[in-house]
């Protein structure tokens, strides 16, 4: 039975995995004002690569130059793909051309080409310039790939065996080359003498079975080749749906030129879900760590929008401007309908959005979700507009108040629901991402019926 002692010493580990602590950045950035070389180098030696970005990245800035400067024997190449990209283009913008090109040398070809992605076209060049030939050939065919497709994702290293060999002959192969193949890779690909893929072999099947045994009998049932120009998000739900390892990419002639790991769709399924995340509150992924002038700029953007929409909700309230001035309980209730069809409305958007996203919205069921999402709201409408109407007419001593705000946030709801599912799926549609503008379009809308229903019931039968 585990004590105590040893379950908060597990919880503190797997804390650490998480997140570098506080406390330790906190050492090593005072050793760096304090020039300690020893101790900065005795805590960096410790810790591993996405450790040593997380540091990078949560140091001001004049101790990450120092970093950089001082300790670059400690700072391995596979340190820089990890570190955010605004980050990492100053830091590496701010380095001589030559030292840019080493580092890249080292890397992946995937990781490589991540790195030079997001540099000015100036400073890349000259550092395309100054790579090894086969580095620099594959960075250029990888730039000449549309962006966010399989030819800017995949790894160019891969282990790829003719078709007539055994199993005895690729394991002696793959010992004999293993400083020429990938570090990490979990199938192998079967091909034809002009580079064709006739079959994949999964590691695990290949080394149980016996040295005598042909490789193409080894081959999986289904092949999964995917062409270089494919979006990167298309591929994201090919691994889901067939729950693949990897998978081969190919040229316009089908020969094999690449391959896509779980762990390049891992980071394109965390990238796409920040992305889709921050799309909803109108900022950008990268605003952490971004310049303050170009994230306000960027907010400016969507500010402005959500202004002109509330400048329409007002102009809404101005049409009852003497109904508001004769009783002052319908100013003080008003924030009330909207706020809670606009947070009503959130909910069916948010899961819209994220089953447009996963492909699990489609022409055969959108109408469902809406369906249910109208009557989820309904629902809801009636539940509150019970509990809001006797708060109200008990507050302002005024039955028909109540009766008059509990149908308004009926009304409210109901469009909430209805417009929260089918905004995003009418925007896809049309060719607009819905992760960017739903979010507008949905409060404007719950705003404006929200207002309406309210001041022209009360309109209506209170004045």
């Amino acid at each position: 039975m585990t004590s105590t002692k040893d379950q908060s010493e597990i919880e503190n580990e797997i804390e650490t995995f998480i997140a570098l602590p506080d406390e330790q950045i906190e050492v090593i950035s005072n050793a760096l004002e304090d020039d300690k070389h020893h101790i900065v180098i005795e805590q960096i030696s410790g810790l591993s690569s996405p450790d040593i970005a997380e540091l990078i990245e949560k140091i001001s800035s004049d101790k990450r130059d120092k970093i950089i400067q001082l300790y670059s024997d400690n700072v391995p190449p596979d340190v820089f793909p990890e570190i955010d990209e605004n980050i990492r283009k100053e830091i590496l913008e701010s380095m001589p051309v030559q030292r840019v090109s080493a580092l890249i040398n080292e890397l992946d070809s995937d990781d490589a080409l991540d790195l030079v992605l997001n540099l000015e076209k100036p400073f890349r060049k000259d550092v395309i310039k100054n790579l090894s030939a086969k580095t620099r050939l594959t960075l250029e065919e990888g730039l000449n790939f549309p962006e966010d497709s399989a030819g800017r994702l995949m790894q160019r290293e891969f282990v790829a065996i003719p078709q007539f060999w055994t199993v005895g002959k690729t394991v002696d192969y793959l010992r004999a080359a293993s400083k020429e193949l990938p570090d990490e890779f979990f199938d192998i690909f079967v091909i034809t003498p002009t580079y064709h893929v006739v079959g994949e072999v999964p590691l695990s099947r290949l080394v149980k079975s016996k040295r005598d045994k042909k490789v193409e009998n080894l081959v999986l049932d289904d092949l999964h080749i995917r062409p270089a120009t494919m979006d990167q998000e298309e591929l994201t739900h090919i691994f889901r749906r067939e729950d693949i390892s990897s998978a081969p990419v190919v040229d316009e002639d089908k020969r094999i030129i690449g391959v896509i790991t779980m762990d390049n769709i891992i980071d394109v399924i965390d990238e796409e879900a920040q992305e889709d995340i921050m799309r909803l509150a109108g900022v950008e992924q990268s605003d952490l760590y971004s310049a303050v002038f170009s994230t306000t700029f960027m907010r400016f953007k969507w500010l402005s929008v959500n202004l002109i929409t509330a400048i329409l909700a007002s102009i809404v309230i101005s049409l009852f401007d003497a109904t508001i001035e004769q009783m002052v309980a319908i100013a003080v209730l008003m924030p009330i309908v909207a706020s809670m069809g606009g947070n009503a409305g959130t909910q069916a958007l948010t899961i819209a959005v994220r089953a447009l996203a996963t492909k699990e919205l489609s022409k055969t069921n959108s109408l469902r979700l809406i369906w249910k999402e109208t009557i989820v709201g309904t629902l809801n409408g009636f539940a509150f507009a019970l509990i809001i109407g006797i708060i109200s007419a008990l507050w302002f001593d005024n039955q028909i108040l109540g009766a008059v705000i509990a149908s308004a946030m009926i009304i409210n709801m109901i469009v909430a629901g209805l417009f929260g599912a089918s905004i995003p799926i009418i925007l896809n549609k049309i060719g607009s991402d819905p992760a960017i503008s739903s979010t507008v379009f949905l409060t404007t809308v719950t705003d404006v019926i929200g207002f309406f229903a309210f001041l022209g019931l009360a309109a209506l039968f209170l004045i």
